[in-house]
């Protein structure tokens, strides 16, 4: 594949008002930002609203370089708000009814569609059936080629997400991440509660006919299960600012490495450093050091 594949993240796109202000959000925007800074063409997909918070989001996205199909819909722009308990990790309240969950499906964005290789969605930019609808076309328009990665990184925020979401992402994914706290309420809803961690995994991995799963359990490690193999890595030990965006951070570092053509462990190997990186910096999009980008 060549360094300059595209890759898109399509879903939300928001402000997370944060106790020390807000800032740009949104896990579409994160993976794309990421993945841009390993040389892929990277799109975000998205709605904003005809306000001065979505002006203000084309605006960053501007600053950072990032391209984008954004509509104008007429519904405010998203916002959450964000609280970080002692150990940094975020806690969520997402405004409903907002410009992201009505995301129209145009010819432009079949355009990018159909050249795109690698696209990362999740279950919460599912939860209004524009979107979702939006979504599937999207990734029913990418190639057909074994080379092409769909994401579904399940995101599970509040009560946003239901089992024929899950079910349906996880037929139209190829690469299925989540963390661990999602897993339990995955194995819950498929009746895999009584598995070990490791078959839980397989379960799914098999049930789906995914090519890999990847799991992240925070500072206790992750693994990426793929069919007859699985690799673990721990965390590395550092000195966390905030760990918002270091899971978007993890897949895009994993997807921009395979469309390089770096093997499995290479690119979890590599996501995992990228991903404690961004853990040390506030924020969702730190410039990354040169010695990973590479």
């Amino acid at each position: 594949m060549s360094k300059q594949s595209t890759v898109v993240g399509i879903g939300e796109a928001l402000w997370d008002m944060l106790p020390e202000g807000k800032q740009m959000g949104g896990a579409p925007a994160n993976f794309a930002y990421h993945a841009s800074q390993f040389g892929c063409d990277s799109y975000v997909v998205s709605a904003v609203g005809d306000d001065d918070p979505g002006r203000e989001i084309i605006a960053k996205y501007h600053d950072k370089r990032l391209k984008h199909v954004i509509a104008t819909v007429p519904y405010p722009t998203g916002t959450v708000e964000v609280e970080l308990d002692t150990k940094g990790v975020p806690c969520y309240n997402i405004k409903e009814n907002v410009a992201w969950d009505n995301i129209p499906y145009t010819a432009e964005l079949e355009a990018l569609a159909q050249r795109t290789q690698a696209v990362c969605f999740g279950s919460l930019a599912q939860r209004n059936v524009a979107s979702r609808d939006t979504i599937c076309r999207f990734l029913d328009a990418m190639p057909d080629m074994e080379e092409t990665l769909k994401i579904f990184d399940i995101n599970l925020r509040q009560h946003f997400y239901t089992e024929e979401v899950l079910c349906d992402s996880m037929r139209r994914c190829n690469i299925l991440k989540i963390n661990d706290e999602e897993r339990l309420t995955v194995s819950r809803m498929f009746g895999l509660a009584d598995f070990s961690v490791q078959e839980q995994c397989r379960a799914l991995l098999e049930e789906y006919n995914l090519r890999t799963l990847i799991l992240t359990c925070g500072a206790d490690g992750s693994y990426v299960f793929t069919p007859g193999r699985v690799s673990f890595i721990h965390t590395p030990h550092v000195s966390v600012a905030d760990t918002v965006g270091a899971g978007d951070s993890f897949t895009a570092t994993f997807a921009a490495s395979l469309l390089r053509g770096a093997s499995t462990d290479e690119a979890h190997k590599l996501a995992v450093e990228v991903s404690a990186y961004v853990c040390t910096q506030h924020g969702a999009m730190p410039d990354l050091p040169q010695n990973l980008v590479r």
